[in-house]
């Protein structure tokens, strides 16, 4: 690399990581407190909340095949499931993000095999490719995606495109830079965006699985 590119490194490797992980987790927790306090503000939700009925609807809906949804659509549940399944375990225990980790913070943890961690890359992308075609070809879909959902499919898709190219070093190094923008870019807009769902899901799974289950005396899945 040349001086500003190595300058470019260091940044994106050193001040906007710290960036990034501050906007999610403020963001994060910001989100959170608004959504317990609108709960509180609504005297339904907090009166009807049941930890049995909560915890017997996650679980169920965390199982594959668990919920008549599920069931009624096979290959969507696997492409799901899957999907995000490798979309956490890779971020996680891959060994090169593993390396980062030690050299920053002096920790590490078990890491998947490298071939392993490449086969669950392309399953994450290939999902992507999935959902695409589904925003694109399925009516119902169709009708409910927005401009932002394809920009936001981009945002999820780009940094595993970016590490399995880096990966396989089928370009230069500053594809490098690349990659590590685009992970901290999806985790800055995660909070902000749908893909807040990954935390909201709990909270919206255990109102519901609380409602069917405590008031109306029926199973939400």
């Amino acid at each position: 690399m040349d001086d500003s590119m190595t300058s470019l490194y260091l940044f994106v490797r050193g001040p906007l990581v710290w960036v990034a992980f501050i906007v999610f987790i403020v963001g994060s927790i910001y989100k959170i407190c608004g959504l317990i306090s609108v709960a509180k503000k609504d005297k339904v939700v907090l009166s009807y909340f049941s930890l049995k009925y909560s915890l017997r609807s996650i679980l169920h809906w965390l199982v594959p095949f668990g919920s008549r949804n599920w069931r009624r659509q096979p290959v969507l549940t696997i492409v799901t499931f899957a999907f995000h399944i490798c979309l956490i375990s890779i971020p996680i225990f891959l060994l090169a993000h593993n390396i980062l980790w030690y050299e920053s913070w002096g920790i590490s943890w078990w890491t998947l095999p490298e071939g392993t961690a490449d086969v669950m890359t392309l399953i994450v992308i290939a999902g992507c490719v999935y959902f695409l075609c589904r925003r694109l070809f399925s009516p119902q879909v169709k009708y409910l995606t927005f401009a932002s959902d394809y920009v936001l499919l981009a945002v999820v898709a780009l940094p595993f495109i970016t590490g399995f190219i880096v990966y396989h070093q089928w370009v230069p190094s500053f594809m490098v830079i690349v990659h590590m923008l685009t992970g901290e870019i999806a985790l800055m807009v995660l909070p902000f965006t749908r893909l807040f769902h990954m935390v909201f899901f709990w909270f919206t799974r255990a109102y519901t699985g609380s409602e069917f289950g405590l008031v109306r005396h029926v199973k939400d899945y």
